[in-house]
């Protein structure tokens, strides 16, 4: 009686464990099945977006009316949007193709600006049209590759998951197909030169992003866990790893991590090599109930900044998380707002604490500006705003334009209906740079049912 129980006992078991063997493989398969989907897709409408971006910039250079050629520049940047969106979508992050999505930027940066430019007034010059000339070949020659990638996919069933494992293995086969396709594709890009498309043109993919404003000598490690102390308010007795930044980063620094195991505190901090500029910290600790508030906050923000060397800042937004507030200050010179050269502070409202600071911004844009006098004068750039915007502010300030470049602004705080507005008019060409809604004040749910 009992080894008949153990044997259907055993049987049972034996069943499930098969049946559940059976619905994991069944499981893993449909996620397998759905990858190389989302795979296949994304590589075939990555070879159909470049179909389309070679012939939508051979048409480009038969139009001549800026009627024509301004929409079909437009459709230029979309289509190369997409093809980066697909890219992305690809298994290809261990194997380069940043040649390709680098070309890919320059088309879209070109496009982008050129068609957002008044060609009325600035025409395509003879260098222009050279370098879409240029840009129309060598999308013939990427448009070829990716065909032939595409042929050998379709006729012999080729799956990208393959590709996928491959490549996460780092066990790469010599015939991989879908592999050795794209390192043509990648070295088909590499062998062009760097599009020359004029002294107009500014690539928004080169902006500066390095830190080479920064002043000061070059400071070791002990004198960066001297600065993360004095920054984070931590005291000399508590413990600090310092690492140093690998060969491979765009700027020289320090990441000093320091714990305070008798005050549970923790803290982390970048600092530049050069100068020894706080690029960032942040001190991990619990903020209870809030004893001071928002105005308060700001007030010790400012003085935090102005002890630490960081001098002429207005404080631009305040905003509330919990218990912690959120303070962002911007560069004043002469009376006009830098919005570039902003850094945010973060301050615990139970005892007015510093608990965080982003600087990294400011420290890749501050400098001392030659403020040109604006061409505009205020009423003249106000009949620029929408009439039924009401005004209640306005300023001088300089902001990041679309093509990624300071212009000088007047700026006007307005309300429309129940919404408040920021509105920038470029101050010497009368273009409204920008409109920004403000955020209104969040709704509660909490007595929905």
């Amino acid at each position: 009686m009992i080894r008949n129980i153990l044997i259907g006992v055993l049987a049972v078991a034996v069943a499930g464990t098969a049946f559940w063997g059976y619905q994991e493989h069944r499981e893993k398969n449909a996620i397998l099945v759905n990858s190389e989907n989302n795979y296949q897709r994304a590589f075939h409408d990555l070879t159909y977006q470049i179909d389309l971006l070679h012939d939508k910039i051979g048409t480009t250079l038969a139009m001549n009316s800026r009627n024509s050629l301004s929409p079909a520049l437009a459709d230029v940047w979309r289509i190369t949007s997409e093809a980066h969106t697909n890219v992305g979508e690809l298994p290809l992050t261990i194997l380069p193709f940043n040649k390709t999505e680098e070309f890919l930027s320059q088309i879209g940066d070109f496009s982008y600006q050129t068609a957002v430019r008044d060609l009325e007034k600035e025409p395509l010059s003879d260098k222009e049209y050279a370098a879409l000339n240029n840009l129309y070949g060598q999308s013939a020659d990427i448009q070829k590759e990716l065909r032939k990638v595409q042929h050998m996919v379709l006729a012999n069933n080729l799956r990208w998951m393959d590709v996928d494992m491959a490549l996460a293995s780092g066990d790469e086969p010599d015939d991989n197909t879908i592999i050795d396709g794209f390192k043509t594709v990648e070295k088909t890009v590499e062998g062009y030169s760097e599009t020359d498309f004029g002294p107009a043109f500014v690539n928004m993919q080169e902006d500066d992003r390095n830190f080479n404003r920064l002043e000061g000598p070059k400071i070791n490690e002990k004198k960066a866990v001297q600065i993360a102390r004095q920054y984070t308010g931590m005291g000399k007795d508590v413990k600090a790893k310092v690492t140093e930044n690998g060969d491979g980063s765009e700027f020289g620094f320090y990441s000093v991590s320091m714990e305070d195991r008798r005050s549970n505190l923790e803290a982390t901090m970048d600092v530049t090599k050069k100068g020894g500029h706080p690029i960032w910290f942040m001190v991990k600790r619990d903020v209870k109930n809030q004893k001071i508030s928002l105005n308060e906050a700001s007030n010790n923000a400012a003085r935090y900044l102005q002890d630490n060397g960081f001098q002429n800042l207005d404080l631009f937004e305040s905003s509330q998380y919990d218990n912690v507030g959120v303070l962002t200050f911007v560069t004043s010179q002469d009376g006009v707002r830098v919005y570039p050269d902003s850094i945010r502070v973060q301050v615990a409202m139970d005892n007015g604490q510093i608990i965080g600071l982003s600087a990294e911004d400011y420290l890749r844009s501050h400098q001392t500006r030659e403020m040109a006098a604006p061409v505009l004068t205020e009423e003249e750039a106000r009949a620029k705003i929408n009439p039924n915007v009401e005004i209640m502010e306005n300023r001088l300030a300089v902001i990041m334009n679309d093509l990624n470049q300071e212009v000088l602004c007047y700026e006007f705080l307005g309300t429309l209906g129940n919404d408040t507005y920021r509105v920038y008019i470029n101050a010497e060409s009368g273009d409204e740079e920008e409109v920004e809604k403000l955020h209104n004040a969040e709704a509660t749910y909490e007595d929905v049912v």
